[in-house]
């Protein structure tokens, strides 16, 4: 199973598989800097919340090394741990995964690593759990033993320390003899669906067809799926989720559909401070993501873009969420109370 990061402990090194370079070249980066790694968060070399959650934790322990070695102070310290901590805005768990290193740094740089390889230890079994009970949840819901699915953007092994979210479930559905096929969405602009979820989905055997994005409501609508799932980079306090633009077109065909909509994310991407999804903020990417392929101008001179990397899925469009511990139905009236007791 591909990785996409690991701690090197001579010389103190974050290792990072260069998403951009995949599926055509596995190459890694070596991340000794607080520059390195901001560049690598907003050039989506790595990328993914849980993965993200990780970088973070790690990220502490860079900017630490980098600080004795340089003799910043403490203000600089601090200002250079908060550019990690900002440099994606809507995926919750860069920020969380700061925060939870971040009380050790007093104990020094060998507590901050500790802690970060057991956040990233702990995240890889989440996303085991909640694959298992997503998979239980889906063959009781739809009463079938072999499912087809559709999934949007990446959620497996490169999007997390491990296993997958979304992609996890369809990866113990697959073990289990029932994942009958996988429909991907290429996930336009930057291709993570075919680009990355397909090249994962090749590496485990798992049958799958790439659509463009604009083929997943059709699909959804001609009755080729039984389900979907995808990831979340925020989840609100009321169950609206924050994913990869494309996402709430997915899950309104799904409505229509009578079929389920799954989200699926570890704990730590529920963001209890934020009440709704309207209090989550959108990050904007550069134009030339849109107006460009592979380096090719795709639109005419002087065109601007506009590019949202998420958007926001209602609540009550989402059939489920599905964490380790547990899950919820967000749009089902009589789980109102059971929802409001996980999400805190």
């Amino acid at each position: 199973m591909v990785r996409a990061l690991d701690w090197v402990a001579e010389p103190p090194t974050l290792r990072l598989i260069d998403q951009t370079r995949l599926p055509l070249h596995r190459e890694f980066l070596d991340v000794r800097t607080v520059d390195a790694l901001v560049d690598a968060i907003a050039t989506l070399a790595v990328r993914g919340a849980p993965a993200l959650g990780a970088c973070g934790a790690f990220g502490v322990a860079i900017a630490m090394i980098q600080a004795d070695a340089e003799g910043w102070d403490a203000a600089r310290l601090a200002s250079e741990v908060d550019r990690i901590r900002d440099a994606r805005p809507t995926a919750v768990n860069l920020a969380w995964g700061v925060d939870q290193v971040r009380p050790l740094m007093a104990d020094g740089v060998d507590a901050v690593v500790a802690a970060a390889a057991k956040l990233t230890a702990d995240d890889t079994a989440a996303n085991r759990e909640l694959s298992r009970l997503g998979a239980d949840w889906l063959l009781t819901r739809t009463g079938k033993t072999r499912l087809r699915a559709l999934t949007h953007c990446n959620t497996g092994a490169l999007a997390t320390t491990g296993w997958g979210t979304a992609y996890g479930i369809l990866r113990e559905l697959h073990e289990r003899g029932a994942l009958e096929v996988v429909y991907a969405d290429e996930t336009r602009p930057l291709l993570q669906g075919s680009r990355l979820t397909s090249f994962e989905l090749s590496e485990d055997g798992i049958p799958h067809v790439v659509q463009v994005d604009g083929a997943a409501t059709s699909t959804i609508l001609r009755g080729l799926v039984d389900f979907a799932v995808t990831g979340a980079d925020r989840i609100a306090a009321n169950g609206d989720s924050a994913n990869k633009i494309g996402t709430v077109g997915v899950a309104l065909a799904c409505q229509r559909a009578g079929i389920p909509f799954l989200i699926a994310a570890p704990f730590s991407t529920v963001d209890l401070g934020t009440a709704t999804g309207d209090d989550i903020v959108i990050e904007e990417r550069p134009d030339a993501e849109v107006l460009s392929l592979g380096g090719v101008q795709v639109a005419p001179d002087g065109v601007r873009a506009f590019n949202p990397a998420f958007d926001v899925t209602p609540h009550d469009l989402i059939s489920a969420v599905v964490t380790e511990l547990g899950i919820v139905e967000p749009d089902a009236a009589a789980d109102e109370r059971r929802m409001a007791r996980l999400l805190g």
